[in-house]
């Protein structure tokens, strides 16, 4: 083998040594390239690494907030359960409106106020949803009730079965 065959078989590869000064030496080309192949390969797998971690990241931060905000979403479903909500779906969709700005440590303050803004979404305290009612219908239960009462004395007191059916026609209608 000449000299010029020799040196293209061979090739500069940059050693550190125990004393922390660079070498350089001869080696095989073969082997130079197997070297930067793996090292190429090495920084393949490292990138390939950071994305997929980066990826995990994120999925671990969504996966972080939905879990708070359902853990939110239970505490408030408890505490309007707890507070005698009738219409519990509406009562939270509102609820969680309110909070959407606010810091999340405010559940009483704002079921409070939502007991105070919104009566009708609220039991009163024997447990029986109280509606205020309006003039109209007032009248329309008090005129409603005399027509009852009325038919019910007429059917008391002639027997007729037409009276008593009548009765229990308004009787179905407005009970």
């Amino acid at each position: 083998m000449s000299q010029n065959q020799t040196q293209e078989l061979l090739s500069e590869d940059k050693v550190e040594n125990s004393d922390g000064d660079i070498d350089t030496r001869l080696v095989p080309v073969a082997e130079s390239i197997r070297y930067r192949k793996r090292a190429q390969s090495a920084e393949k797998k490292l990138e390939d690494l950071t994305e997929q971690l980066a990826q995990a990241n994120e999925q671990t931060a969504k996966l972080t907030e939905q879990l708070n905000s359902s853990r939110t979403e239970q505490e408030l479903m408890r505490k309007l359960t707890n507070a005698g909500a009738v219409d519990l779906e509406t009562a939270i969709l509102l609820a969680k409106d309110r909070l959407n700005g606010q810091d999340k440590t405010d559940l009483d303050a704002c079921i409070e106020q939502l007991k105070k803004e919104k009566q009708y979404l609220f039991a009163d305290s024997a447990g029986i949803a109280t509606a205020k009612k309006t003039a109209a219908v007032k009248d329309r239960l008090q005129n409603s009730q005399t027509i009852l009462e009325r038919a019910a004395k007429k059917a008391a007191t002639t027997g007729n079965r037409a009276d008593l059916q009548e009765y229990l026609k308004l009787r179905r209608n407005y009970l």
